[in-house]
């Protein structure tokens, strides 16, 4: 063991000699693999913001991978037994969404139906009567054309963003410790941020069912990854102006490590007569849901930057082989003074791993720099938003750095086995 570890330091220092006297065929060799590495560090590090990026967007929208949810059925009992049973839990929240106007009374919104304000009629949505109409225009907010932003009010029994991480982009989030205010603080989405900054509209809320308008208070503004006009209030605020509606449908998020919660609540639902097929935890699988896609992706682009990769090969190759015919009167003296075959190769072998090693760390070293310039250029706008708060990918280096050690294995064997095989005579001809 001791002989083994003494060849390879040999073998590591006189490979560091030979790169030391040919610095400008090393150099061309580490340009020759540069882009192969580069485009496999790209590669990598893209893959891994396409997957963060879209795994984010996913979770803005339907939760954190792993969340338990639950949408309860239609039942008297249901929503009073949620609520009673999540109030105040950390490890569990019940939204409840309904339709705001803010703006001007009885005028028919500018964004009708709750749709993106430049784009109206779009993606909104839809009220329909007993009789199966359905239309935009909810029950009783028919009106001529005014100054009122439609959106969609989400009542939150407590704090989300553990389930769905919003990110704030001003103000503050609700706060679920202090006691419920008359006027409802409202947080609302960049959507409706845009909106309000558009369009100058009185501060009056009308909520679709309550008999009274409210005065809101706009605290914050999150992303949250919709593409409408949105609102977050908490539920108790909003029970002040709203009563709970046994009709309203409720969807539940709870973490997967608080079991009591979701054994309470099942049993009391099903005591309370839903049927017990109808109680469904289901999980989020966000991740599992995109990943064949992120990863036939990846396999694809990971075979082009092969292709590049093996230009690389090729150059050290080339390289290695012309370096090897001009030692051959060197390794044939080393064999004749007993040095072994085996630790001729390793020399060789030596040159061309850490020329690959010396490669991967400038081609990191680029892929760094390249993203915190990509941060700075495009992290600012809300479209790339994800970027903000990007690091590097930690995967990205480690296939640069194996990316840049196999392309100097593959690259130097040839040259390798040909330098262990030179004979002693070739000296004596010499």
């Amino acid at each position: 063991m001791i002989r083994l570890s003494g060849r390879l330091r040999s073998a590591l220092i006189i490979g560091l000699q030979g790169i030391r006297s040919r610095k400008l065929r090393t150099l061309l060799s580490m340009v020759s693999l540069f882009l192969g590495v580069l485009a496999v560090v790209a590669v990598q590090a893209g893959s891994q913001i396409a997957e963060q990026a879209a795994l984010g967007d996913v979770e803005l929208n339907e939760g954190v991978d792993g969340t338990l949810q639950m949408y309860l059925p239609q039942n008297d009992k249901a929503p009073s037994i949620v609520l009673d049973t999540v109030q105040g839990k950390k490890s569990a929240v019940a939204l409840s969404s309904t339709r705001a106007f803010i703006g001007e009374p009885n005028v028919s919104p500018i964004n009708k139906g709750g749709g993106p304000i430049d784009q109206p009629g779009y993606g909104g949505g839809y009220y329909c009567t007993a009789n199966g109409v359905c239309s935009q225009d909810a029950p009783g907010e028919q009106g001529p054309p005014g100054k009122a932003i439609e959106l969609n009010l989400t009542g939150m029994t407590g704090d989300v963003r553990q389930f769905m991480p919003y990110r704030l982009q001003s103000g503050q989030w609700l706060d679920f410790a202090s006691a419920p205010s008359l006027a409802p603080r409202i947080v609302i989405n960049t959507k409706a941020a845009a909106a309000f900054e558009r369009y100058k509209v009185p501060a009056q809320m009308r909520i679709t069912g309550a008999s009274v308008d409210s005065t809101p208070q706009i605290i914050g503004v999150v992303d949250d990854g919709g593409y409408q006009p949105a609102a977050y209030v908490r539920y108790d605020e909003l029970a002040n102006w709203l009563p709970t509606d046994p009709n309203n449908s409720l969807r539940v998020l709870l973490s997967p490590a608080d079991a009591a919660v979701q054994q309470t609540l099942t049993a009391r639902l099903v005591a309370a007569g839903v049927p017990a097929d109808q109680v469904h935890l289901q999980p989020i699988n966000s991740k599992a849901r995109i990943a064949k896609q992120l990863a036939l992706m990846r396999w694809i682009f990971l075979g082009l930057a092969g292709l590049v990769l093996l230009i690389g090969v090729a150059g050290i190759l080339n390289v290695g082989l012309a370096t090897v015919g001009e030692r051959i009167e060197e390794f044939a003296l080393r064999r004749a003074l007993g040095t072994p075959r085996l630790l001729l190769a390793g020399i060789v072998l030596a040159e061309t791993l850490l020329t690959g090693l010396f490669t991967s760390v400038l081609a990191i070293g680029a892929g760094v720099l390249g993203l915190r310039a990509a941060v700075m250029l495009f992290g600012q706008g809300d479209r790339f938003s994800f970027l903000r708060d990007m690091g590097f990918p930690w995967q990205a280096g480690v296939a640069g750095v194996a990316a840049g050690l196999i392309a100097g294995l593959l690259g130097g064997s040839i040259p390798a086995l040909r330098a262990a095989r030179i004979p002693i005579a070739t000296v004596m001809r010499a």
